[in-house]
């Protein structure tokens, strides 16, 4: 990690979504609209080019056109951390060596999709890489991208054995048990971990010892309070914003829809001019509309500005 970052590599990292125009083309107006709504909301950092940043339906011209927009609009602001998981080792490489000149201060990276994925071949993939990139590496263990379950076991030794992978973002439910199996297997190491999930077991990943969340949950400002409030030590006040909107998270990570929910949230907060997925993609049905006005209503009432201490400014949710 560069010295500059080291202090600040905890709490919120957002992951920015790819907004599109309607014609499918890289919508960089409202990219950068979304890079500063996530540091106005207080982000510790940003995440570009994850998952939920439609990636996969990138060119490498477009990957590279995201990561210019996200890095000049971001100025150095927070530190941004970039997505290189690829097939293969060759192509891992160039995308982690692109991102380390644009500027990142991390790239996060998947073991490699294949077929009779091993440990040792997991190992063997992270060593080469910090060999080959002087660059910190975030290990996303997602088994939905890699095909593979890591054990707790696994992941110590990455960090163990590959001093520059000893943070991780932890999406492999249930995530606060293994979140601390992980930390009691490797406690001689200072070892960071993430979760994700779209901050949906946020709080108890706190309490079993993770470091923040990797997410690009549409209401930053709600998991950066949470975060906030729990390492203040009044984990109640903690406990009690992220009950009365844990729901709402839930309801924005849907398997499949989620990512059409979460664009549509950032459509209607005035962020993204167009919430369309490029294709294929998934679009929202009249009935998950009338649950998602239903769910912001109700979070609306849950005093969730109050909370956040926002009079006079717009409301959060509504």
């Amino acid at each position: 990690m560069k010295d500059r970052w080291m202090s600040q590599f905890e709490g919120v990292f957002s992951v920015l979504p790819t907004p599109f125009t309607p014609d499918g083309q890289i919508d960089r107006e409202s990219l950068e609209r979304v890079v500063e709504l996530y540091i106005g909301a207080g982000v510790n950092g940003l995440t570009a080019l994850g998952v939920t940043s439609e990636t996969a339906k990138l060119s490498d011209r477009e990957r590279m056109l995201v990561l210019e927009t996200i890095m000049e609009k971001v100025k150095e602001r927070v530190p941004v951390v970039v997505g290189t998981t690829a097939g293969g080792l060759v192509a891992c490489i160039e995308y982690s060596k692109d991102a380390k000149s644009a500027g990142a201060c991390a790239v996060m990276i998947s073991p490699p999709r294949m077929p009779k994925l091993s440990s040792e071949t997991i190992l063997k993939h992270y060593q080469s890489l910090s060999d080959a990139v002087d660059i910190p590496i975030v290990v996303q263990d997602y088994p939905p991208v890699s095909g593979f379950t890591m054990e707790p076991s696994l992941l110590v030794r990455i960090a163990r054995e590959v001093p520059e992978a000893r943070t991780i973002k932890l999406e492999d439910p249930p995530t606060p048990l293994k979140i601390s199996r992980i930390l009691q297997e490797g406690k001689e190491i200072p070892i960071r971990i993430f979760g994700g999930f779209g901050g949906m077991y946020l709080l108890e990943e706190l309490m079993a010892g993770a470091v923040g969340s990797m997410t690009g949950f549409a209401y930053p400002e709600i998991l950066v309070e949470i975060v906030r409030l729990y390492r203040a030590g009044e984990t109640e006040r903690a406990a009690d914003l992220f009950y009365r909107t844990v729901s709402l998270m839930r309801f924005e990570f849907q398997e499949g829809i989620g990512l059409a929910i979460r664009k549509e949230i950032l459509h209607r907060r005035g962020v993204i001019s167009s919430p369309g997925l490029r294709p294929p993609g998934t679009t929202l049905d009249a009935s998950t509309r009338d649950a998602l006005d239903r769910i912001l209503e109700w979070s609306k009432r849950q005093r969730v500005a109050e909370i956040l201490q926002v009079d006079g400014k717009e409301p959060l949710i509504g």
